[in-house]
């Protein structure tokens, strides 16, 4: 698969296999993550992995799941990640340098996850501070968010719409990702 249509094919996934997910893979995921760009080449980034079965249900405890279609598109019992990557940010970098930095890495470790055929949802929504407690974070590291993982258990379709943003279950509980469409958003040369 070309680059270009693994990034029009990925999808978030809230709903996953419950099949472990092989350190190596997930090391990896990181190790893709710190060759994305940064500015001034500062690295303000870490992260944490957590795939401990002990570890995993209270990290997803700490996290808010699919804000318009919650709380039916919300991961049940039998359909939660197999691990995540927390981003985290040096608190002397917490700027928004780091915020874009951590955008690109984000974003190379969604891709390269699609790659192995793992889904991901990437979570802002997070409960932080409890977070930290839960994974022993020190205090001079910020989160930016959390990357839920795991092989997809749905397969969610993105479609052309200008009439809204909001994505939807339908009755057969297929989610369905509106897009806005290339001609509306692109301009080539002159504004139209």
């Amino acid at each position: 698969m070309s680059i270009a249509d693994l990034i029009k094919s990925r999808r978030t996934i809230r709903k996953y296999q419950q099949k472990k997910i092989d350190t190596e893979i997930l090391t990896n995921l990181v190790d893709c993550a710190r060759m994305a760009p940064s500015g001034r080449n500062r690295q303000p980034l870490e992260y944490y992995i957590v795939q401990d079965e002990q570890l995993l249900e209270p990290v997803f405890r700490t996290l808010s799941w699919a804000g318009y279609i919650a709380p039916e598109g919300d991961p049940k019992e039998g359909e939660k990640p197999a691990a995540y990557i927390v981003v985290l940010v040096r608190s002397e970098f917490a700027d928004q340098l780091a915020k874009s930095d951590a955008g690109a890495a984000i974003e190379n470790i969604l891709l390269a996850a699609w790659g192995y055929g793992i889904g991901s949802c990437w979570l802002g929504s997070v409960k932080r501070k409890d977070l930290a407690q839960i994974l022993n974070i020190p205090g001079d590291y910020n989160i930016d968010s959390v990357i839920a993982l795991g092989y997809p258990a749905e397969s969610p379709v993105a479609e052309d719409s200008n009439q809204s943003t909001i994505y939807y279950k339908d009755d057969k509980g297929v989610l369905h990702v509106p897009k806005r469409p290339l001609k509306s958003i692109l301009h080539i040369d002159k504004w139209e």
